[in-house]
């Protein structure tokens, strides 16, 4: 296997930023939060996804959407792409969906302005009237890498600064 990628936690600055304009409290208990991330892991061997870790305990009701500042960037080498899923398993019991279906980390968004923070948006799209409640630490997103290839007359030479669409239309 090729060796591709490193996990990093964004500055605290930026957690704390990110966490407090998304669920407000304070700094103290958003400092607690950072202090506590874990870095995505495999869970086997043979496992392709990267599990991404709850940095709190958090609860969706049926038809609820949260959005969660994990506190991670990826630098990964120019070519490969980290898409990212929810857990199959929340997926099967809950229906827990990624609000974008399925989340692409290109190579360039570690240079943006905002470090590369990776967030999820997931809405609790169950039909049978279940609430998902995650524990701080406990899996809910899975990351795979791929590497990708390049048409002929490819000639991008954008720059990329920021995320959630900010190269659209280049």
């Amino acid at each position: 296997m090729k060796r591709i990628a490193k996990f990093e936690k964004v500055t605290a600055a930026r957690f704390l930023a990110d966490w407090m304009e998304a669920f407000g409290g304070n700094e103290a208990e958003a400092q607690a939060i950072y202090d506590a991330i874990r870095l995505p892991r495999r869970a086997t061997a043979g496992s392709a996804g990267y599990d991404f870790f709850a940095p709190a305990a958090l609860s969706l009701a049926p038809g609820q959407e949260i959005r969660i500042p994990t506190g991670i960037r990826v630098r990964m080498e120019p070519g490969w792409v980290l898409q990212c899923y929810p857990r199959s398993g929340l997926g099967f019991k809950y229906r827990l969906q990624l609000n974008n279906t399925v989340g692409i980390i290109d190579s360039d968004y570690y240079a943006s302005d905002n470090e590369g923070h990776i967030f999820a948006k997931l809405t609790n799209d169950s039909r049978q009237g279940k609430s998902i409640v995650l524990s701080a630490g406990e899996g809910f997103m899975q990351g795979i890498f791929l590497e990708y290839g390049l048409t002929e007359d490819d000639d991008a030479q954008g720059v990329r600064n920021g995320g959630f669409g900010s190269t659209s239309g280049r």
